[in-house]
């Protein structure tokens, strides 16, 4: 028996090969694993002594040749393909171990030249994967070192059953793939506009005990991402304490999370059903968390808490007395860890701040599922620090109301369209949102702020068909208004805000949340 081992990750592979020197394999290598075998004791040939060839151009070339390839794609039930191997005095390889050049790894570096990066992208390799698992009843394939102990342990026994060998010819090509989907992600960069083509690379991070009702099965995967961050956000946050992960928690997480890093100042998100009905800035953590939780104390109750600061202990024993399903930082002093560790269950996350935090996301694509398709969008990361306010009424805001109306223009992004804020001294006090009509939203908005009404600024993430909404703004109370504008009827909501001295600004930009 055969076996030609050639591995970027060099994890237990001495071991393996060891193993199967034992169980009578003879073992062919090249380069690097060759030297690492060797090193190890390991009874190990070059490759060249099946194809009776050097490695030529740098390594680029050395397992592609017909003894390689004929002995992996030589079917072993068709006596045809047999004798064809003993007439040109070609042996079957049986079993075939391989994974590739770090290729996404190399992209990431800083500042990577594109002469290296093509340097990284494996060429043998792929094709001496792809042979074995299209010849999986005859060839084992091996591209995860995971797998090793258990085909030891199985050829041991006597022999890799049949639908073992096809789920690691299953697992070879989607390991190929992804490899490939990493290329060709790299390449793209730079380009406008959506590909013809477009696959998608990702990784089981874990399973999960249902989706978002208990007769839905669920898992959570990681996107593979080249070229950009990946180790921010929800997808990478470490969990300190309590109970698994759900699916419904990490749709929430995600959100809040989503929602805190879009502010520089000290902000907390609590979120309830992905939309914030708690949201502050202060330059005090613990009073912006008081804040937020003043927005609506009842809804908070088994919600979300992030926090875009290190947790320290004020703000862990403000959050301490009421239920919450997780906390998300990306610290937290020693001390306020062991308040929040008193509940058992809580789950708390620590999850890295992207760079560009406080100013916009990183850029992405937003893909959503539809029946038998995806929808595909860049993400909404404008930079809102840099957002062209343009005032349309006789007044315009004052530097309180201005500070303001950019908050709730940010936390407006973050609920659910039709979506109305209202806001005051950097403090969401009521909120709208997935309303049918922007007016119900906006009655929604002002029911829950109530008395906090008057005096408030309120924010629109698209546009006001009717003078409706600043109508109502005005009977609580709103003084200022901020909104995309582009309507046929502006100049109606405009003449609406001048009668009850209200300021109101245009932004150019909506923000639907669908």
């Amino acid at each position: 028996m055969r076996a030609i081992i050639s591995v970027s990750d060099k994890t237990g592979v001495t071991d393996f090969a060891r193993g199967l020197a034992q169980l009578g394999f003879e073992i062919f290598s090249t380069g690097g694993t060759r030297k690492s075998m060797t090193e190890a004791g390991v009874p190990v040939k070059s490759i060249s002594e099946i194809t009776g060839f050097p490695e030529i151009l740098d390594g680029r070339v050395k397992t592609l040749h017909p003894m390689v390839h004929g002995g992996l794609l030589a079917r072993r039930d068709i006596p045809a393909h047999m004798d064809e191997l003993a007439k040109n005095k070609i042996e079957p390889v049986d079993l075939v171990a391989v994974n590739l050049y770090p290729f996404v790894q190399t992209v990431a570096k800083e500042g990577v030249a594109l002469e290296e990066a093509l340097e990284n992208i494996d060429i043998g390799g792929p094709t001496m994967i792809r042979a074995a698992a299209k010849n999986f009843p005859g060839v084992i394939v091996v591209v995860d070192p995971a797998d090793y102990n258990i085909i030891l342990e199985k050829l041991g026994k006597g022999a890799l059953p049949l639908e073992e060998r096809k789920r690691l010819a299953q697992k070879a090509f989607q390991h190929v793939a992804m490899y490939d989907t990493a290329i060709a992600q790299y390449l793209r960069q730079g380009e406008e506009g959506f590909p013809d083509d477009m696959t998608i690379a990702m990784k089981k991070r874990y399973g999960l005990r249902y989706g978002e009702n208990p007769h839905q099965m669920a898992a959570f995967y990681a996107e593979q991402v080249v070229g950009g961050s990946r180790d921010t956000g929800i997808t990478r946050a470490e969990q300190l304490h309590g109970k698994e992960l759900s699916y419904n928690n990490i749709l929430d997480a995600d959100a809040a999370w989503g929602a805190v890093v879009d502010f520089a100042a000290p902000t907390v998100a609590i979120i309830k059903h992905t939309n914030p009905c708690g949201l502050a800035s202060h330059d005090n953590l613990a009073e912006a968390y008081r804040r937020a939780l003043s927005g609506d104390p009842v809804a908070a109750f088994g919600g979300i808490v992030a926090i875009n600061r290190a947790i320290d202990l004020a703000t862990a024993e403000e959050i301490s007395p009421t239920f919450y399903e997780i906390v998300i930082a990306p610290e937290y002093e020693a001390k306020a860890l062991e308040v929040l560790k008193r509940k058992k269950d809580l789950r708390i996350l620590k999850a890295a701040l992207p760079p560009s935090y406080g100013v916009s996301h990183e850029g992405y694509l937003d893909i959503r599922r539809v029946r038998g398709g995806f929808l595909v969008q860049g993400s909404d990361s404008l930079a809102e620090d840099n957002v062209s306010l343009k005032t349309v009424t006789r007044r315009a805001p004052t530097e309180a109301e201005a500070g303001d109306l950019l908050f709730a223009w940010r936390a407006v992004k973050h609920v659910k369209s039709n979506a109305i804020v209202l806001a005051r001294d950097k403090t969401l006090v009521g909120m709208g949102a997935g309303q049918p009509s922007r007016i119900v939203s906006a009655q929604l908005a002002g029911e829950k702020a109530g008395d906090k009404t008057k005096g408030s600024v309120l924010a629109s993430d698209a546009m006001f068909p009717f003078p409706d909404v600043v109508e109502a703004a005005a009977e609580g109370g709103v003084t200022a208004i901020i909104q995309p504008g582009g309507s046929i009827r502006d100049e109606d909501s405009i003449k609406a805000a001048d009668k009850h001295d209200i300021a109101m600004v245009f932004t150019g930009e909506r923000h639907f949340r669908h």
